[in-house]
């Protein structure tokens, strides 16, 4: 299992950023796939799953009606849309298969 995230940066609040993760070595469109976060100093935070098909997807109080994730099969490419982002969206993420998560990329939001 290969997970590979792309996209993070810095932005200013309320502006987008569109997380990619690249995902290898195993059957992607047979398993449903999360995101999760880890702010400085925080423990590890889940912020929105999707299912194998893409069909139903959930996603934590504190990014509902901000954050879209959506993956594509045909690409084995998972990712999250992040709007309106917010200063205490800045964190590590990563995108994870069960608990095997790859090395992330950076989300920093700040003026």
């Amino acid at each position: 299992v290969q997970l590979v995230e792309s996209g993070g940066g810095l932005v200013q609040p309320g502006e987008s950023l569109r997380l990619s993760c690249a995902a290898s070595g195993f059957t992607f469109s047979n398993y449903g796939m999360k995101w999760v976060r880890q702010a400085p100093g925080k423990g590890l935070e889940w912020v929105s799953i999707i299912n194998s098909g893409g069909t139903s997807t959930n996603y934590a109080d504190s990014v509902k009606g901000r954050f879209i994730i959506s993956r594509d099969n045909g690409k084995n490419t998972l990712y999250l849309q992040m709007n309106s982002l917010k200063s205490e969206d800045t964190a590590m993420y990563y995108c994870a298969k069960g608990t095997k998560r790859g090395q992330g990329t950076q989300v920093t939001v700040s003026s």
